[in-house]
């Protein structure tokens, strides 16, 4: 089986929601999960341009964005908080805290090296499976990241739930099997 998955579902948010809905599942069920979601905001709130990241299993929340003030009209991602937040989750994987690694989306910090990528790896070499959003946008470089190592998987809570499920059982071994 392969250890990393993917999942975009159509809609704006309704790939976070999905994965936020799969971590809740398996948070009740014991798993250990660890990665970082973004946080749902309620409709009519603040800017779309602000984004803040809930880093799994119990936080902190990672504000992502920079405030530019009233007159900006363009998003800006803080990237010395994004690595911030990379190098909290990658700490806990070291750790042995983690069972499977979700993010929300292998995005532009991604595709340019940066961001999430060296967890993803550092879990995979762990063989720690890993589960995150990509979006059509980004589909060719995540692609071109994995090499044909990812399963994309249909955006069906319970198929996402299978997956995550077979993916973190202990795999078993010959001396075992004897």
């Amino acid at each position: 089986m392969k250890q990393l998955a993917n999942v975009s579902a159509e809609g704006r948010g309704a790939t976070d929601q999905l994965l936020s809905a799969v971590v809740a599942r398996l948070q009740t069920d014991g798993v250990r999960v660890g990665g970082a979601l973004r946080q749902q905001k309620p409709s009519g709130g603040a800017s779309d341009c602000n984004s803040n990241l809930w880093l799994l299993p119990d936080g902190p929340n990672a504000r992502i964005t920079q405030d530019l003030g009233t007159g900006s009209t363009s998003c800006r991602m803080d990237a010395g908080a994004l690595e911030k937040a990379a190098a909290t989750a990658t700490a806990r994987l070291i750790a042995g805290e983690v069972e499977l690694v979700v993010l929300n989306k292998f995005g532009v910090s991604e595709t340019e090296g940066r961001g999430f990528r060296a967890l993803i790896a550092e879990a995979l070499s762990h063989n720690v499976p890993v589960l995150i959003g990509v979006s059509d946008a980004h589909r060719a470089a995540f692609e071109h990241f994995a090499g044909g190592m990812a399963t994309t998987l249909t955006p069906e809570e319970n198929e996402v739930l299978v997956w995550c499920q077979t993916a973190i059982k202990p795999t078993t071994t010959l001396a075992e099997e004897a």
